[in-house]
């Protein structure tokens, strides 16, 4: 009897693009449930910061605004964690392109846009479990979201689509470098964000000449759209300059990421 013939699946068509995409996904996701740093960036680091600054500060800013500080610190802290973790998540890539993990990839039949579609994936998907247990621990707080169940849902989504935004940079440096440092050096961003934010204290307790900036930083307009989302107040003007900056960096980064790890990737 004649063999049966046997119809393998091109590694360019789309269903192996969605197949690898998922497998990837899988792998990234396990191994960053399974690296402690990535796990310390993502959750604990932020927790521990949202408790120490509701301790420190929580008081003197509900006297000072009359309003609970939750309602910037959470939003800011979540913020913090999905830059935190896109930095680990790029330290490790950079192992993986120095260990040739990447390379090794790409001599398999395995779609050649799986690779970073399922880190942007991956990215999301670790973003919004951050954000959730981030959440979570605020509520334990005190933290109460009153403005119904769609700007709930938004609230969720928005540190998504700022984390990713961070991650396509991140990847583009990753994948361009094969030095980890420069990778943890963007770190010194994140911080500086953080400390010039609306969410670490108010607008008003910054000097005069430098609220401008304050106002309009990355940080603080996410962190202002995720306080009227939860709270109430102005919404259309953050949440406006919150999608200008997070869809910029995105138009900006993505080409980039994509030549750098296609570069990666057959060195």
């Amino acid at each position: 009897m004649p063999e049966p013939t046997v119809v393998r699946e091109s590694e360019t068509s789309p269903i192996a693009l969605v197949r690898h995409t998922w497998i990837q996904v899988q792998r990234l996701l396990l191994r960053w449930v399974r690296d402690p740093v990535t796990l310390l960036e993502t959750l604990i680091i932020p927790c521990l910061l949202l408790l120490m600054l509701d301790i420190v500060v929580g008081s003197p800013i509900q006297k000072f605004t009359g309003s609970d500080a939750l309602y910037g610190s959470v939003p800011m802290v979540a913020l913090v964690g999905a830059l935190s973790g896109c930095i680990a998540s790029g330290v490790m890539l950079g192992r993986e392109r120095a260990a040739g993990l990447l390379a090794r990839f790409w001599v398999l039949p395995v779609h050649r846009g799986s690779g970073l579609a399922a880190r942007i994936i991956a990215e999301g998907c670790r973003i919004f479990g951050g954000t959730v247990v981030i959440i979570g621990f605020g509520m334990l707080l005190g933290f109460r979201f009153q403005q119904g169940p769609l700007a709930t849902i938004v609230f969720f989504l928005l540190p998504v689509l700022f984390g990713l935004s961070f991650a396509t940079l991140v990847i583009a440096v990753a994948v361009f470098t094969a030095s980890s440092g420069l990778v943890e050096a963007i770190t010194i961003v994140t911080s500086l964000l953080m400390f010039f934010s609306t969410g670490f204290v108010p607008l008003l307790a910054y000097p005069e000449w430098i609220q401008p900036i304050v106002r309009n930083q990355p940080m603080s307009v996410a962190v202002d759209t995720m306080r009227a989302l939860s709270q109430g107040g102005p919404l259309a003007h953050p949440l406006t300059l919150t999608l200008m900056w997070s869809l910029g960096a995105i138009v900006v980064f993505a080409i980039p990421a994509a030549i750098g790890y296609r570069r990666a990737s057959r060195r």
